[in-house]
């Protein structure tokens, strides 16, 4: 009995847990600019409550997201050891999109910046890396073309991921034939003209993913 934890700490936990789960629920139907009340709502406690436990959207953000983009993660090391830069990087892609395509949470997670996300800066980080290295690895095979830049390909990429909503809402699969058309830019080839210059810095980068999706303060 006397290991049992005081009531008031058991009701706080029971409450946290009641809002990280219901904000998973809210954040897969709507992303992440669900209203807080909603989740508050749902899991049948007050704003306060909500606010005492997560004060702002980002902390709450952060508890529910922290261990839910593993399967990327793991992707993301299953490619990079692909003997095939090119099967690496598309069947990477591919496990990505489909993840985006499931869940709105998930897609504001990887196609935008929310500041103050922990583990949004290191899905970010894992992500940017596994798309570099497999990159640097198709060029040096030929697959990939010489002047295609890590941020041309991520600025791509969360440009259409922010479609894939909208595309899964007229078909389920309907994001593949633009993710294979992206693709099908990726590749070198003899009579591929030059890129534009200049490419987008890494903060360029960082700038506009910040800026695709607006979110609320709180």
């Amino acid at each position: 009995m006397g290991d049992r934890a005081p009531v008031g700490r058991r009701d706080a936990l029971r409450n946290r847990r009641l809002l990280t789960d219901t904000a998973r629920e809210v954040f897969a139907e709507q992303g992440l600019d669900a209203p807080l009340d909603e989740i508050a709502r749902r899991a049948g406690v007050g704003n306060a409550t909500l606010y005492r436990h997560f004060p702002t959207r980002a902390a709450l953000v952060d508890e529910v997201f922290r261990d839910a983009l593993t399967e990327t993660t793991a992707a993301g090391e299953r490619a990079r050891t692909a003997e095939d830069a090119w099967t690496g990087l598309t069947q990477y892609l591919r496990t990505v999109f489909a993840g985006l395509a499931a869940d709105r949470g998930t897609n504001d997670l990887m196609t935008t910046n929310l500041a103050g996300v922990t583990s949004l800066e290191a899905i970010h980080a894992h992500n940017r890396e596994t798309v570099d290295a497999l990159l640097r690895r198709g060029r040096e095979q030929g697959t990939i073309r010489p002047d295609l830049t890590t941020e041309d390909l991520l600025f791509a990429l969360a440009a259409l991921g922010r479609a894939v909503p909208a595309l899964t809402a007229a078909a389920p699969d309907a994001w593949l034939r633009p993710l294979t058309l992206l693709l099908d830019g990726l590749r070198a080839g003899p009579a591929t003209p030059p890129l534009p210059e200049p490419a987008l810095t890494p903060g360029q980068l960082g700038d506009v993913l910040l800026n695709l999706g607006a979110h609320r303060r709180r």
